[in-house]
């Protein structure tokens, strides 16, 4: 944690004195005033500098990357984390080594370090925020896994009439299934069961 304690004139003239040192903003500080000083007689018998306290507030976005690299120097000491912000979503890009360990079996590890991650994020900010934890494009591989699935398995229910249940998938990839399927007049899907055991059902539907 950064912190320098500067004088001044005034408390601004101290305040800015801090920020030229920490190399910072304003916005970016939390300032604890220890003394605000004395202007003394005509400016200048008995004069008193302020004295103020500045530390640079901690970023929830880096704190959150910090832990992050932490869980994953688990599997391998040479995992880079690239972090990019669009709206309220966070995106973590895992690379390196050990990269399918990370993912696991149908992307259960870094599921469960998404979750982990998204917890630890909406815990210390006040804003919501939706996290995704990827590793080396894998989600966008697995979006079209799931889709031509989903395709696959509405023409399977379509030729035997019957209700086709998919594995159990975490709330985001049901969605994928549900979204690809959507403009399909001859299916319809929806969710059933309890977590972690909720899953994607397509039934044929009859005119």
């Amino acid at each position: 944690m950064k912190q320098v304690t500067a004088s001044g004139q005034t408390v601004e003239d101290a305040v800015q004195s801090a920020l030229k040192q920490l190399n910072t903003t304003e916005d970016q500080v939390n300032v604890d005033i220890i003394d605000e000083g004395k202007k003394g007689m005509f400016g200048i018998f008995g004069t008193k500098r302020a004295i103020v306290k500045v530390t640079v507030a901690e970023n929830h976005l880096q704190q959150v990357e910090t832990y992050l690299k932490q869980i994953v120097s688990a599997f391998s000491e040479d995992v880079f984390v690239e972090t990019s912000t669009k709206g309220s979503t966070v995106t973590f890009d895992l690379s390196g080594k050990s990269i399918a360990l990370l993912i696991g079996k149908r992307g259960q590890t870094l599921n469960a370090i998404q979750y982990l991650v998204q917890v630890a994020l909406n815990r210390l900010s006040k804003e919501r925020y939706h996290v995704v934890v990827d590793a080396e494009g894998y989600r966008k591989r697995r979006k079209e896994t799931l889709e031509q699935l989903a395709h696959r398995l509405a023409d399977k229910a379509n030729k035997i009439k019957k209700h086709v249940s998919l594995e159990p998938m975490p709330s985001y990839e049901r969605k994928i299934i549900h979204s690809a399927l959507q403009h399909n007049e001859q299916i319809a899907t929806y969710s059933d069961g309890t977590e972690p055991n909720r899953h994607v059902v397509i039934k044929p539907v009859t005119k």
